[in-house]
């Protein structure tokens, strides 16, 4: 979606924005689960997956490979950080391989639409949607071969329903926004 108005910029100004838009994403990820923890309690991440949202969004603005990088670093990332600052891994270590595959499946799908999203802002409800389906197949099949029953698998994808649901509205929403931004400032110059 970015690309559009970075195209005029050199190409290390592109990468460097992309960048930091990056670690703005992961720096999010980080901090929006401590955030529902604090107000919702432990079970929060689990319901509303906070995590997750600025992965989709990185996929959305950024294309399928900030979405997978992001997706990638931000549970490594937040997991390295809660354990020698807090001193209580977020997420915890037997979470952390599909949260990261997970992850990393929901920046990447978002991503694949990002030059349709560029061309309309509406295109991010379809992506969030699929990115969810596929990140959701991603976490069912990682633990049905690990060994969880397919009831510990489908109550956890019910209890992550509600931030599911949020998500599909939130994310494009703030895309959408952005862009009607983005349009108007491309339109003073």
């Amino acid at each position: 979606m970015l690309n559009a108005v970075l195209a005029k910029q050199k190409l290390a100004v592109r990468l460097s924005v992309k960048g930091a838009i990056s670690v703005a994403m992961v720096i999010l990820s980080v901090g929006l689960p401590q955030i529902a923890h604090i107000i919702g309690g432990a079970s929060a991440g689990a319901a509303w997956m906070p995590m997750y949202l600025p992965a989709l969004l990185a996929g959305c603005l950024l294309g399928w490979q900030w979405g997978l990088g992001v997706g990638i670093i931000a549970p490594i990332v937040s997991f390295g950080f809660t354990t020698l600052a807090l001193g209580s891994a977020m997420p915890a270590l037997e979470r952390l391989p599909y949260m990261t595959l997970e992850l990393a499946a929901f920046g990447a799908v978002t991503g694949l639409f990002a030059k349709k999203i560029e061309k309309n802002s509406l295109f991010a409800f379809p992506a969030v949607l699929l990115a969810q389906l596929a990140g959701r197949t991603v976490y069912a099949v990682y633990n049905l071969i690990a060994g969880a029953s397919f009831a510990h698998v489908w109550a956890s994808v019910q209890t992550s329903l509600t931030g599911l649901y949020v998500q599909a509205l939130l994310v494009p929403a703030i895309v959408i926004a952005l862009a009607a931004i983005l349009k108007r400032e491309a339109k003073k110059e």
